[in-house]
């Protein structure tokens, strides 16, 4: 059996609008033997198209097809299938820079007991502007993620930044279903128990930020998992079983509500406006005014939108 070096694992869902660019990243990283696994979980749009013209002209890229079942099913399923000593993370949508998959594996071998691996995120909006970029110190980053106050832990820059120890993976059990959200940092977290988490410095992934994004529009449902999880580990560590909270959390799903769903991405739109105000970027309104159409009683948006000052 091929066993590479890594094994990137991207999930794709109706993501036919930015695929090429996030396939196009990884395929250009040079220096790494890699295989490239993707999931196509149920997309109804090109996405199969596009992946089958790559796969006929790559043998590095293996294409899973599937119904859909959500990200955290498709993770599943994707870190199943590699084969290589570490597992990579890629999202749809977002570019990882040059030299991310060597820089991260000479970290590796530069520190034996690390689990964990990630790096610095340049987050981009809709049209790509730059919104801002999260550079972590890699002092203390363990002692961070190992926190069991959900104000004060801090994972990674960004779930797509990271690379981990397959073998690391399946010890603490992998991405586990019962977390429809928040399975990055219930992963995390459970890592970090078991070695060390180390950052590199270098911005080397770059993530869109779009106002429907899972993590703009279900908050309220990441933070109480985040919770969950939590308690999770007080339970893991002093002997007893995460059974109970487990079951509490396979049951926190998206609730479909178009309205809720509006307020959620007027707060996103307001958001990347308010970003691209600390920049002084001429597209700030615009988003203001996004935000003001799918939520007209959203007061901080008008008053960016009509006044141009700070709120």
């Amino acid at each position: 059996m091929y066993t590479p070096t890594v094994s990137v694992v991207m999930s794709v869902y109706n993501g036919a609008k930015y695929l090429s660019e996030s396939v196009e990243s990884i395929l250009s990283q040079d220096g790494v033997d890699f295989e490239f696994i993707i999931i196509n979980d149920g997309s109804t749009d090109d996405s199969e198209k596009i992946l089958a013209d790559y796969v006929v002209n790559d043998a590095r890229i293996r294409i899973i097809e599937q119904e859909n079942t959500g990200l955290t099913r498709a993770l599943i399923r994707g870190c199943e299938e590699a084969n290589g000593k570490y597992i990579s993370r890629q999202d749809v949508g977002d570019v990882s820079l040059p030299c991310r998959l060597k820089t991260q594996l000479k970290l590796f071998d530069m520190e034996p007991d690390a689990v964990l691996v990630s790096c610095g995120t340049r987050f981009i909006g809709p049209e790509g502007e730059h919104l801002y970029e999260v550079v972590q110190s890699n002092n203390g980053a363990t002692e961070r993620l190992n926190h069991l106050n959900p104000k004060n832990i801090q994972g990674p820059s960004h779930h797509g930044s990271t690379m981990f120890r397959h073998s690391a993976y399946k010890k603490v059990g992998g991405y586990r279903s019962q977390f429809y959200f928040a399975q990055d940092l219930d992963l995390w977290v459970r890592l970090s128990e078991i070695g060390n988490y180390f950052v590199t410095p270098e911005v080397l992934y770059q993530a869109s930020v779009e106002p429907s994004d899972v993590s703009r529009c279900y908050r309220k449902e990441q933070l109480e998992l985040t919770k969950y999880l939590l308690k999770c580990k007080r339970l893991r560590v002093s002997g007893f079983s995460e059974d109970p909270i487990l079951s509490k959390a396979a049951k926190i799903h998206p609730k479909s509500n178009k309205r809720l769903k509006l307020f959620s991405q007027a707060k996103a739109y307001y958001f990347i406006g308010a970003c691209l105000k600390q920049r002084d970027h001429i597209q700030a309104r615009k988003y203001f005014k996004q935000a003001i159409k799918s939520n007209p009683f959203h007061f901080r948006s008008w008053f960016r939108f009509l006044f141009g000052h700070n709120s």
